[in-house]
């Protein structure tokens, strides 16, 4: 910018030349000389531009704009004042030119008057922007300095990444040969603990697991080849045998501990238990020694279970009941059979054969997984026990001794599944298959049916015993010898179900209306069997017992036949039926297939003897009075108009019901064995007040109103008060 010029509208001169304060000041009133001339120009050309705009005789005068810009004038205060003040605006601009001539004059001589102190004040911002100057200088400079520190830095930060990669690198070489040496230096404790140390302390099992990983170390060393391998193959090959040689001989010694008499097998299969690391040692790293431990133990344990079962299977049978059931003792025969000279004794009472009385308990918890039978105890005491129950003390033994056994080869020689099973099999094979034996030895000669299904029902159980315990190695045992008793029992029933069938009611001695043995042995048989099957539903079961109902109800109807009066025929009917419902009930279900039926048949038969006794002295009546409800229903009333006289002799029953009572009282006491239907009495006059009631409604109809007969009938009312005070008392 030139020195002395205006920079611009209002923005005076410029104060920036150099030189003494006069000239200073000389050269700042020039430039106030000029910009004052401009201003005043500038005011002219602005007054005449206004005037112009004003001019109102111009063709393009518009009256909106003019509002405009007269509104915008009177809204400047100057503008307002002079208005106010009625000057004229001509000389009031005079006035305003002069005020700032006056003023400009004043300015000059303030600055003339201030010169030195502005030519001070422009020497001070000189040496400031001296001083600045330096100040950028150095500002300058420590900038590039900075800019070398930060390069100096980012080279120490890539300096200290790349040792921190080293370092790391080393650290793993370090670990990794540290972790090598270890695993190659074989320590003087664990030479002497191998060699000196009896197996049986904990810190030659510690030693032995330690020797185990230096020995899969040097294993996968000799596969990558390595060197240092060489070093300590010798070392360690000795420590192995000898360790094998140690373990093999301990092992062995607590096998042949088990062949001692009277030696309970258990202890030192729990003190090897506490050593299988052992046998993982061997297994792991001499297979021909383990081998030779594991049929060793195969054999030992094989010898063992099986002259222990056999012994005490045979002791049992010592302590079985003498009496036992033939092929003669079947449901069907009568107790009045001859036998002949050379025939085996029969059992004091057949009945015991289908009755099961105590012998359930054998299916109870608390019994099912009791102690087992000791055999000479028992004979000491003379104590004689059934079938099942040695059949379950057997299994239950057998149960015992399986599950642990599985449990002890899974755990010691770290076998499952079917590796598992074909070690246990080896060595229960040959008890099994004596059991087996045995069992089909028996059931090819049992007639006991219910000892063949609460055995069945023992392996059931059993096999639910093993299931829960998750042991699966009995489950082929459990099949084998149901599949001997199921065929035998339903063999039985088969043959008891023929026997009822081929029954001659004539051979079976003297009629009597009382329950007979055959249909007690069934009640007894049936109960049992229902009883003992709900546990554990069988379809074939079930089956064959709705085929013996079915005989023993075929039966019942043939020997009824024998009677010469349907009344005895009932009698007998009602009597057995009642004798059976009430044995099944007690041990049935009330809601079971044979409870349902001898109910409906009860109910049938004994309605049908009510009416038979009611027949003779009432049979008129109730005749009428069926008759007259059947035309009732059909509006056919009418018809029975005319029997005036029938109605008046059946009218006359006063006191006949009291004598017909008396009568049947006295029957059931000796007829009926069962204290409920000595009832049969009341039940029979409460029918007779159902009919007498019917025939008070038949006469009451329209058709009989008009008979003299009706005022004689007995009041209703009365006669269930009289009926009422022969009730009995028990």
């Amino acid at each position: 910018m030139a020195e002395g010029t205006v920079t611009a509208a209002g923005a005076g001169p410029d104060v920036n030349t150099a030189g003494n304060p006069t000239e200073v000041a000389m050269a700042y009133l020039q430039d106030e000389t000029h910009w004052l001339c401009f201003t005043q120009k500038t005011e002219a050309d602005i007054a005449n531009l206004n005037l112009g705009e004003l001019d109102i005789t111009t063709d393009e005068f518009i009256l909106d704009e003019v509002d405009i810009h007269i509104q915008a004038n009177l809204e400047d205060d100057l503008v307002k004042e002079a208005l106010k003040t009625g000057v004229d605006l001509r000389q009031y601009s005079k006035q305003v030119e002069a005020e700032l001539q006056r003023i400009e004059q004043a300015s000059i001589k303030d600055y003339i008057k201030e010169s030195q102190n502005i030519a001070l004040l422009h020497n001070q911002i000189t040496a400031c922007d001296s001083i600045l100057e330096r100040m950028e200088g150095m500002l300058s400079g420590f900038q590039s300095d900075l800019s070398s520190i930060s390069s100096e830095i980012q080279t120490l930060q890539q300096q200290s990444v790349s040792m921190n990669v080293r370092l790391k690198n080393r650290q793993a070489v370090r670990s990794h040969l540290s972790q090598l040496v270890d695993e190659l230096v074989v320590p003087g404790a664990m030479i002497s603990t191998i060699l000196d140390s009896p197996v049986t302390e904990q810190e030659f099992l510690e030693q032995l697991h330690e020797l185990n990983t230096k020995i899969n170390f040097a294993k996968e060393l000799s596969f990558r080849e390595t060197l240092a391998c060489s070093d300590i193959q010798d070392i360690v090959d000795r420590l192995k045998l000898k360790a094998v040689s140690k373990i093999r001989e301990f092992i062995l010694q607590k096998i042949y501990s088990f062949r001692k008499p009277m030696t309970n097998y258990q202890i030192p299969q729990n003190t090897l238990l506490k050593y299988r690391f052992f046998y993982q040692f061997l297994l792991a790293n001499e297979r021909t020694v383990a081998k030779e431990i594991r049929d060793e133990y195969v054999d030992t344990m094989s010898k063992i279970y099986y002259s222990y079962f056999k012994s005490y299977s045979g002791r049992l049978l010592k302590v079985q009941y003498e009496e036992v059931a033939d092929k003669d003792d079947l449901m069907g025969v009568e107790d009045t059979a001859k036998k002949g000279f050379f025939s085996k004794p029969s059992l004091k009472s057949r009945n015991t054969i289908f009755t099961l009385g105590q012998r359930g308990a054998v299916l109870s918890p608390a019994e099912l997984e009791g102690p087992i039978l000791v055999p000479h105890t028992a004979q000491r005491g003379d104590s004689r026990y059934p079938y099942e129950t040695l059949f379950r003390s057997q299994h239950y033994a057998l149960l015992d001794n399986g599950c642990r056994e599985y449990l002890f080869l899974s755990d010691f020689f770290m076998v499952a599944g079917n590796s598992a099973l074909d070690l246990f099999n080896s060595i229960m094979g040959k008890t099994l298959s004596m059991f087996l034996k045995s069992m089909s030895t028996y059931v090819s000669d049992c007639y006991d049916s219910i000892a063949v299904f609460l055995c069945i029902h023992i392996i059931l159980r059993f096999r639910a015993i093993t299931a829960k315990r998750n042991i699966p190695a009995l489950d082929k045992y459990w099949e084998a010898v149901l599949e001997l008793l199921w065929p035998r029992f339903e063999l039985i029933l088969e043959m008891n179900i023929s026997s009822i069938r081929n029954t001659d009611p004539q051979k079976l001695g003297v009629l009597d209306t009382r329950p007979h043995y055959i249909t007690r042995r069934y009640a007894e048989f049936s109960s049992a069997i229902v009883s003992i099957n709900q546990t554990f539903p069988n379809e074939r079961t079930n089956a064959l017992l709705g085929q013996l109902q079915i005989e023993v109800e075929n039966f019942v109807l043939k020997m009824a036949a024998e009677f010469p009066s349907r009344r005895d025929q009932l009698i007998f009917l009602i009597n057995n039926y009642d004798m059976m419902l009430s044995v099944l009930m007690e041990r049935a279900a009330d809601d079971s297939k044979e409870v349902e039926g001898f109910q409906q048949l009860l109910l049938a038969r004994t309605q049908e003897f009510i009416e038979e006794i009611l027949s003779p002295p009432f049979g008129g009546m109730i005749a009428f009075v069926k008759e007259a409800e059947a035309l009732m229903e059909k509006g056919q009333l009418d018809r029975l108009k005319n029997d005036e006289a029938r109605i008046t002799q059946l009218v006359g029953i006063r006191t006949s019901w009291r004598s017909v009572h008396q009568q049947l009282s006295k029957c059931y006491v000796f007829s009926f064995t069962n204290v409920s239907h000595i009832l049969l009495p009341q039940g029979a006059l409460t029918q007779l007040i159902q009919y007498y009631h019917g025939f008070h409604k038949v006469l009451n109809q329209p058709t009989f109103r008009s008979l003299a007969v009706r005022s004689e009938l007995i009041n209703l009312h009365h006669l269930m008060v009289e009926v009422k005070k022969h009730k009995p008392n028990f």
